[in-house]
């Protein structure tokens, strides 16, 4: 929240009292002129510029006719908020002259209609997971300009949020797309740890932070982007370092599929949105393995190519028929149930049928089908589950980790986001269910009269 307040005049009065003594690091306070706490330079001025340092929150002032300008040229100018500001240390700067300072809000997508033709020479975005990656790219579109100003971009945020797979994307995995270069991305980690200041002013909000829920805890506290508050799918984890072992990871290395394993297929359609189809692999304990996948996005987020359903299934065709792993197999398939729809003419299932793709109807019930998938992402006791993803198979490792819990359903997942591969891996865990699985816990002992446990 950005707060406006007029002349202080050196007078602490209004910081430690009212609205202005609650608030967070995320607030924002600006002084429309007259700030007065930087005029004669003495200690007790000092003193009270300290404690203005230690708030928080961030402080902007604006000079008005009351400032001492000589004490106030000795502090350094730097880059910040878009423009010129001079740091007084902390949280507290002075906002240049010359320089105009926007302070804007996203909170829908028609929000971003505000920013359209704009030009900024800097952008900074606070808590930039909590925008959409759609919002992001178009803010960065407004970093432009003739002058010389060298253009920049800064984002503050915690893991979670619609934009979490966005920015874990560009600077914790540094996977780069057509376009984006490694050399204009850097990732400044910063923990509660490092910020000493706020520790000697506020020493509880360590424990504070040691006391939240533990996806919180780990995301915000120990700074994991691989987990975050909210994530549908928690047990989701993708792990280089066990990519061979197979063990406490859903993500394993190719492998070649024996023929003795039956083969699934599964195909969630869209037009204006991705369609989705993946293949599985099946092995002899009833272990999925998605081993290919077929996904329909432009490469932008959660938009799709337009492909007709004969084109789509023309291509699916043309992957069984060359594809090492599926050539010459018998390959079972199962689709969401809209596809048999023939209400407004010949049917995409019957245009499937003229390619010899063969679908029988998937069981799209939501929550019991994400129940299932939850069922096969669980680990053993040694640390393997009943659902493994290859490598190569990337829109499911992008999409299916990010996915936000419903606001509405608390059972069920935000359908707003990017859901494609996530509905058509459900249809393929109904088409398989499995039991939950059975932790066995021993049962405490109630009398040990020979102390065989003492000598354990």
């Amino acid at each position: 929240m950005v707060y406006l307040t007029g002349d202080t005049h050196g007078d602490l009065d209004r910081f430690r009292h009212g609205r202005l003594r609650w608030l967070g690091k995320r607030d924002i306070v600006v002084v429309l002129g007259d700030f007065g706490f930087v005029w004669d330079g003495s200690a007790k001025e000092q003193k009270k510029l300290d404690w203005l340092r230690k708030r928080p929150y961030t402080l902007l002032f604006l000079d008005g006719s009351h400032e001492n300008y000589e004490l106030l040229a000795q502090y350094p100018e730097t880059e910040r908020f878009g423009g010129r500001v001079q740091s007084l240390g902390g949280n507290v700067y002075h906002v240049c002259r010359g320089s105009v300072l926007e302070l804007g809000y996203c909170a829908c997508d028609g929000d971003m209609d505000r920013y359209q033709g704009a030009e900024f020479d800097v952008i900074c975005i606070d808590e930039a997971t909590q925008l959409k990656e759609e919002w992001l790219r178009q803010f960065a579109a407004c970093l432009r300009g003739v002058n010389e100003f060298p253009k920049r971009m800064y984002y503050t945020c915690n893991p979670g949020g619609p934009g979490h797979g966005y920015i874990k994307r560009l600077f914790i995995d540094r996977r780069y797309r057509a376009g984006e270069r490694a050399e204009e991305y850097a990732f400044i980690p910063a923990k509660v740890t490092d910020n000493q200041a706020l520790l000697r002013a506020q020493p509880d909000y360590l424990r504070q932070l040691e006391a939240l829920p533990l996806r919180l805890r780990q995301a915000w506290l120990e700074g994991k982007w691989d987990v975050f508050q909210g994530q549908f799918f928690q047990e989701f984890v993708d792990d280089p370092a066990h990519y061979r072992d197979r063990r406490f990871t859903h993500v394993i290395e190719p492998f070649d599929i024996p023929r003795e394993w039956s083969i699934w297929r599964s195909y969630d359609f869209g037009y204006a949105k991705p369609f989705s189809c993946g293949w599985w692999a099946v092995d002899h304990d009833g272990c999925v393995y998605r081993i290919l996948e077929l996904y329909g996005c432009t490469g932008e987020p959660d938009e799709g190519v337009k492909w007709t359903p004969e084109k789509q299934f023309a291509e699916i065709r043309r992957i069984e028929d060359t594809h090492p792993w599926l050539k010459g197999r018998d390959i079972l398939g199962v689709a969401d149930p809209a596809i048999w729809d023939s209400s407004r003419g010949e049917s995409i299932y019957e245009t499937a049928l003229k390619h010899r793709i063969f679908f029988m109807k998937g069981d799209n019930r939501r929550i019991p089908g994400w129940m299932q998938m939850h069922y096969r992402m669980a680990f053993d006791e040694e640390g393997y589950p009943q659902l493994y993803v290859f490598t190569g198979c990337r829109a499911f490792r992008r999409t299916v980790p990010g996915l936000l819990f419903s606001e509405t359903e608390p059972e069920d997942l935000d359908t707003r986001m990017e859901d494609h591969v996530a509905d058509e891996s459900r249809y393929l865990c109904m088409a398989r269910p499995i039991p939950p699985r059975r932790v066995e816990t021993a049962l405490p002992v109630q009398d040990d009269p020979l102390n065989m446990l003492a000598r354990r």
